[in-house]
């Protein structure tokens, strides 16, 4: 099984897949590997990329929280956070970082109040306002993930000020968002979901390569086999993995799947 990240791991800087990766994850498949998304993206960006690209095969979105099934457009599982949970670790941090702003992702939607002014330009269409943050925990939808922005701190200081107060509660991590922390249930990570995916299938961690950049991909380069940071990578990220390849711009995950690969790489098409 070959697990990937997404943004800033599989895609270049500019969200697209380029035919290089694109032709290497063939190959991969050709060969009996089995390709999985493991990202923070919810399934509507990832029902995109399928569009653009013809990727089927499963997802593991939101950090762990659902298991999706590409081609049928499907939530197979999910482990969201309980909203009165949501809530009480959200007054938590807003009362130790003031003008801190939340967000609730459904895996459909972004539910937002005002002070959350963090705007995604793949998600038009997607984010919805609420009048007030006492608005946001009155949604009967299920949450896969709560957001914490903040305009003035970055991710990794925001990340370890949470931590404190947070406790054994939730989850916390970030995947390089502008001063976007990301909040889930207890216990969800993408290494716990691709582990109980892979014991499902009969496939052993020692038989799964995985590629990431950010912390949030942590705990699955160190579940699989063989874990690739990509030289783009967080700093945490390069010091926690010992084996690196090439940036995403630079297409690092074909360069792995073309050298395990060598003899069935598919040749150039013609021009």
């Amino acid at each position: 099984m070959i697990a990937s990240d997404l943004d800033g791991t599989l895609l270049r800087n500019d969200g697209t897949l380029s035919p290089r990766t694109l032709r290497a994850l063939r190959t991969a498949e050709d060969a009996g590997a089995e390709i999985v998304i493991v990202t923070a993206r919810p399934p509507r960006f990832v029902d995109r990329l399928a569009e653009a690209t013809g990727l089927l095969g499963t997802a593991v979105c939101s950090n762990g929280a659902l298991v999706y099934d590409i081609a049928t457009r499907t939530v197979v599982s999910s482990r969201v956070l309980p909203l009165t949970t949501a809530q009480r670790v959200a007054t938590a941090i807003a009362a130790a970082i003031p003008g801190i702003g939340f967000a609730l992702e459904t895996g459909n939607q972004v539910l937002y109040e005002p002070a959350y002014r963090l705007r995604m330009s793949e998600d038009v269409g997607a984010e919805l306002p609420v009048p007030s943050l006492a608005d946001l925990w009155l949604t009967e939808a299920p949450v896969t993930k709560l957001l914490a922005w903040s305009d003035r701190l970055d991710a990794d200081t925001l990340l370890a000020a949470v931590r404190q107060g947070a406790g054994d509660e939730v989850q916390l991590t970030h995947s390089g968002g502008r001063g976007l922390l990301e909040i889930s249930a207890p216990g969800v990570t993408k290494a716990g979901t691709l582990a109980a995916l892979c014991a499902g299938r009969g496939i052993e961690a020692g038989e799964v390569i995985a590629f990431g950049d950010m912390p949030n991909d942590l705990t699955v380069l160190a579940w699989a086999g063989t874990g690739y940071a990509m030289a783009n990578a967080h700093p945490a990220v390069l010091a926690a993995v010992p084996v690196h390849t090439a940036t995403n711009e630079e297409d690092g995950v074909a360069d792995v799947i073309e050298r395990l690969f060598a003899s069935r790489v598919r040749p150039e098409p013609a021009t």
